[in-house]
């Protein structure tokens, strides 16, 4: 009998090194890391943000790993916990190429919090974070879109996976112990897509992912043992969470380098809808329509998406960050889609409260992608402005670059952190293969440098 999926993928990742991961890889890996603090320091002064770090300080236990934007130190399985949350608090984390998930919630909160729990060098946490981030696409691809599709959410469902094979490598498990600690992250795995609404409960998801990730490579790092048929098991994590799956996406190029194509969000929402906000910026540099004017707002989705975001009524930021109409409505009259567009205040506001009403979704199997959108605006006298987007802004073909997403980090760091800090933050993290070790980044990151107007959320 040949190794299972789980003892293939643990024998690679123990072995992979900094040198061995793509300057592609690392070059989108360091861009994350970037991303990825700042929404967390911006995220962790919401209500969700908030409520997370209290609990993981309440719970006590030895100092080991900071809360981002709070200013404690806790056991590390708990900053993981609350960074998860507070990094996926404000709908501005990256997303993977079919927008199913978001790698750095799960990853990076738990790979941070082990790193600095061990005193880890620069490389060494860019090569866990690779191994994490690509254990977790290597599971979605494997399992999707059926496990979608049944009501599983992949970014908590798949994310434990990649959580526990970048802890794992900071705690530098050998490949038997890694292995051990795939099986206990299945045990874990869990997430459901019945998480929209006036609610936090879409917030909460990422945390026991980053979490576990953490408690599975500690278990097996204490002896503790784990199934190693977790993926293709007849009661294993594929057939359990699908209908339909291909575990050989599991094992293919084990052997090769893989290639990481993250993607990042401009907008302050869920990412399929960042086609339609495109769109309606199109429209809206192009044409400039009269709102007033505005009879129909048709939105043309592929059917895998579709049937997603479709709420009109927002009741609340968290709802108004996954409808499609809400969006485009905000869009078109400001020409923005940030933080400050989705605002409890503006959900009464009764321009966006029409043209949320009059923006409808029909289904068009010929779009090219499936997150492909066509908005056609038709005006009282007729005239109509159309405009088609198949790759949004911060995507692979239609990337942010350096530069903006420097800026959205200073935009998202600096009110919390002060610039000084802000630029310290980037400094590090730019040469980030030279740092020697990842606490001093975390330290930066965690305390506040005043008390900032708090955000519901």
């Amino acid at each position: 009998m040949g190794a299972t999926y789980a003892e293939q993928l643990a024998r690679r990742f123990t072995v992979l090194k900094y040198e061995d991961v793509t300057a592609y890889s690392r070059h989108a890996i360091t861009r994350l890391l970037l991303d990825y603090l700042g929404v967390a320091i911006a995220g962790s002064q919401t209500e969700s943000g908030r409520i997370a770090g209290r609990f993981a300080a309440e719970q006590g236990g030895t100092a080991q790993a900071s809360l981002i934007g709070a200013g404690r130190r806790v056991p590390m399985a708990n900053a993981a916990f609350a960074n998860a949350i507070s990094s996926h608090s404000i709908e501005l984390d990256d997303i993977d190429v079919l927008a199913l998930f978001h790698f750095s919630p799960p990853v990076f909160s738990a790979a941070l919090a082990a790193a600095e729990r061990v005193g880890a060098r620069g490389r060494e946490l860019v090569a866990a974070l690779a191994a994490g981030c690509e254990m977790m696409e290597r599971a979605s691809k494997a399992a999707n879109p059926s496990l979608r599709d049944r009501g599983y959410h992949t970014t908590p469902t798949c994310g434990v996976f990649g959580a526990t094979v970048a802890a794992g490598k900071l705690l530098r498990l050998d490949a038997a112990k890694l292995t051990s600690a795939l099986g206990l992250a299945g045990a874990q795995a869990a997430g459901l897509m019945e998480m929209y609404g006036p609610s936090m409960q879409k917030r909460f998801n990422p945390g026991p992912a980053a979490r576990s990730g953490v408690t599975s490579a500690v278990m097996a790092q204490l002896g503790f043992t784990g199934a190693d048929t977790i993926f293709e098991g007849e009661r294993g994590f594929l057939r359990a969470f699908t209908g339909n799956s291909d575990a050989s996406q599991l094992g293919t190029g084990l052997d090769e380098p893989y290639r990481l194509d993250i993607e990042f969000k401009p907008y302050s929402c869920a990412r399929p809808i960042h086609n339609a906000i495109d769109c309606a910026l199109d429209i809206r540099s192009r044409h400039r329509p009269d709102l007033g004017a505005v009879r129909q707002i048709e939105v043309a989705r592929h059917p895998q998406w579709a049937h997603y975001h479709q709420n009109k009524t927002p009741r609340t930021y968290h709802e108004a960050q996954v409808s499609l109409p809400y969006s485009v409505a905000v869009a078109l009259k400001e020409g923005q889609a940030l933080l400050s567009q989705y605002d409890d205040r503006k959900l009464r506001e009764p321009v966006l409260r029409r043209i949320s009403a009059i923006t409808n979704v029909t289904v068009d199997g010929s779009l090219p992608r499936g997150v492909s959108c066509r908005m056609t605006v038709t005006l009282n006298d007729g005239r109509k402005f159309v405009s088609q987007v198949d790759h949004p802004k911060g995507s692979i073909q239609n990337p942010m670059s350096d530069e903006e997403l420097r800026g959205k980090f200073d935009s998202l760091a600096a009110p919390v952190v002060g610039a000084r800090r802000a630029a310290q933050i980037a400094e590090v993290v730019s040469g980030i293969e030279k740092c020697g070790d990842v606490g001093k980044l975390m330290r930066l990151a965690a305390k506040p440098a005043r008390a900032p107007r708090r955000r519901k959320g």
